[in-house]
């Protein structure tokens, strides 16, 4: 949630509990366009829209999705929410338009002891990423804010945990702020740092002001920093198919509104203490169709396209959406 946890503190209502057991959950979309005014455009920065959906639910635990995955067909989706759930949905296409979302499930992340996470502390999941199998059944890192840590979990489409293991996170992460700290988790997906677990604060600053990170095993583990471009925070990172990254960010001002970034950060650009700049792909403001952006994830379509899919946190307020949106990266 991070910086807009004080936007909306007296409208926020996470829920009190999870799921005990996976529930079939009905949910309405809308289909929505990312230009409201400009309905006929499709391409914005660097990329090219392909659909968008409003989502609606009367479960009071759909909502406050921070981490997705998707399996390489693009059309089952994996979620985790920063109230210790995680949903399991099928997207559907017309074509290579994104139409609907069918088959939702809701289900509790399990704790160390088999049992749902309840405290805010222990089970405000941030990041989501895929290590083994798909998104049906295998193995996924979540990392947590809060209590930070990552955690290795196995899946199932009936459950979610207990975790099988723990990253270790370096000292530097000591230092994270409770509700501004371990924000994203990806993996690394080919070239010489494959398999490379790389981690982001979300707020955790150097001296000049930008942004921490670490890259996590591999070959070359170490610290690497993003600069902070216009004052933009990280909310989510996802491994691209050449072993680069793509990084989520957002800023909210109450006198602007709220914000959207996408930023690409070659393999090259990986390096342990080095100062990544990146290329914009994508800036955004709430004239466009945004809301709370926390969650992005990379898959390959049929036709060879790299697809990045948003997924927006609604803080569980009635005055904010849960949207999902897919972009082409030509």
């Amino acid at each position: 949630m991070g910086s807009l946890c004080a936007v909306a503190s007296s409208l926020i209502a996470k829920p009190a509990d999870v799921p005990d057991r996976p529930i079939e959950t009905r949910v309405s979309v809308i289909p929505i366009n990312f230009d409201r005014d400009r309905p006929e455009r499709k391409e914005f920065g660097k990329l090219i829209f392909r659909g968008g959906l409003n989502l609606f639910s009367r479960s009071r635990h759909f909502g406050g999705f921070s981490g997705i995955a998707l399996d390489a067909s693009g059309t089952t989706l994996l979620a985790v929410t920063d109230a210790g759930a995680w949903m399991r949905a099928t997207l559907t296409y017309d074509g290579r338009w994104l139409k609907g979302m069918e088959n939702v499930t809701l289900g509790p992340i399990l704790g160390p002891d088999g049992k749902p996470l309840r405290t805010d502390a222990e089970r405000d999941a941030e990041g989501l990423a895929l290590t083994a199998g798909d998104t049906r059944a295998g193995q996924a890192l979540v990392s947590f804010e809060r209590e930070h840590r990552i955690l290795r979990y196995p899946f199932t489409m009936k459950s979610f945990g207990p975790p099988g293991g723990v990253i270790r996170l370096p000292k530097e992460a000591a230092g994270m702020d409770a509700n501004q700290g371990l924000e994203a988790a990806a993996l690394i997906h080919a070239g010489p740092l494959k398999g490379t677990v790389v981690a982001f604060s979300e707020r955790l600053k150097d001296a000049n002001g930008n942004l921490r990170g670490w890259l996590i095993g591999g070959h070359s583990p170490g610290p690497i920093t993003v600069r902070r471009l216009g004052g933009f925070d990280i909310t989510d990172a996802a491994g691209l198919p050449d072993g680069g990254l793509v990084l989520l960010e957002r800023r909210f001002r109450y006198s602007e509104g709220v914000k959207m970034r996408i930023r690409r950060i070659s393999a090259a650009e990986l390096k342990p203490g080095r100062l990544i700049d990146g290329e914009v792909l994508l800036e955004a403001t709430d004239r466009l169709n945004i809301d709370n952006m926390e969650a992005i994830a990379v898959h390959r379509s049929r036709a060879g396209e790299t697809i990045l899919t948003l997924m927006s946190d609604d803080n569980y307020s009635p005055f904010q959406r849960s949207l999902i949106m897919q972009f082409a990266l030509p």
